[in-house]
């Protein structure tokens, strides 16, 4: 009898553990949050999207306070939100459900421009840092759909390994529209320059504009950096990596450094 009772018991013993689990694991997301910065990979892929469309948009609309965000912005459709991974990375974050590189609302005509938006963000870097980084040391990268753990949109906005940053000097002063191949951390990438990061010049736009019939947006990979030390006249280069092309790497992650190394510590 007294085993019938026990097997029957299990179940809902384990369905209290499974609730018990998902209730610890929401708090430590809350937690997180809380704290303006935010690793949610371990937890949940939609963690990114649960805190900007679930505490900081009602937040912004309904207290004023864009908290755990750091910004949220109506008009132009994202958030800014501090990355708990990182000495002074924050992540652009749009305030619609768009899943990623892959998703088609990021290449119609009058889309957010949210690019433009990751490179005003970089004062936040500056303000992290206690310095002003140059154009060629402030970094904007995202992953392609199979290198990201994260089903919501997100640029990161982060300091360049200063490497990489000597490695795209050759790059800067090129006709704009034209790419060209680079090796970078030993893995092969394109690069081109562009003269602006809205509208046609809009990275996503250009990338999309340069694959060949059988590449897919979703395993792209993009990273914007300033092309000079003054952007409204040397403008931006973008570098692209695939997975669907020999030698691809789907992410340039790896070419910003969390640590920042190139600010002096403050």
């Amino acid at each position: 009898m007294s085993r019938i009772r026990h097997a029957a018991a299990a179940p809902s013993s384990r369905r209290r553990l499974a609730s018990l689990g998902a209730a610890l694991g929401a708090s430590l997301i809350a937690a997180l949050a809380a704290t303006g910065c935010v690793r949610l990979s371990a937890f949940d892929s939609n963690g990114l999207w649960e805190v900007v469309g679930g505490q900081c948009v009602p937040n912004a609309r309904d207290k004023g306070q864009p908290g755990p965000c750091t910004k949220v912005d109506f008009d132009k459709r994202y958030a800014v939100l501090k990355d708990i991974n990182g000495r002074a990375q924050y992540l652009l974050i749009p305030t619609d459900r768009v899943s990623g590189i892959e998703s088609p609302d990021i290449l119609y005509a009058g889309s957010p421009e949210y690019w433009a938006g990751a490179w005003a963000a970089g004062r936040y870097v500056d303000d992290k840092l206690k310095t002003t980084l140059a154009p060629t040391q402030l970094g904007l990268e995202i992953n392609s759909s199979q290198q990201r753990s994260q089903n919501q949109l997100h640029i990161h906005v982060d300091c360049m390994r200063n490497d990489i940053v000597d490695a795209l000097a050759p790059y800067r002063h090129d006709a704009p529209g034209s790419w060209r191949w680079a090796t970078l951390d030993g893995k092969r990438y394109r690069v081109t320059r562009v003269t602006g990061l809205t509208d046609s010049n809009n990275p996503f736009r250009v990338v999309e504009r340069g694959l060949d019939p059988q590449q897919s947006m979703a395993k792209q990979t993009i990273l914007v950096t300033g092309a000079g030390t003054d952007t409204a006249r040397d403008g931006w280069l973008v570098v692209n990596s695939a997975q669907d092309i020999d030698g691809g790497t789907g992410t340039a992650e790896g070419l910003l450094d969390h640590a920042c190394a190139l600010a002096k510590a403050p």
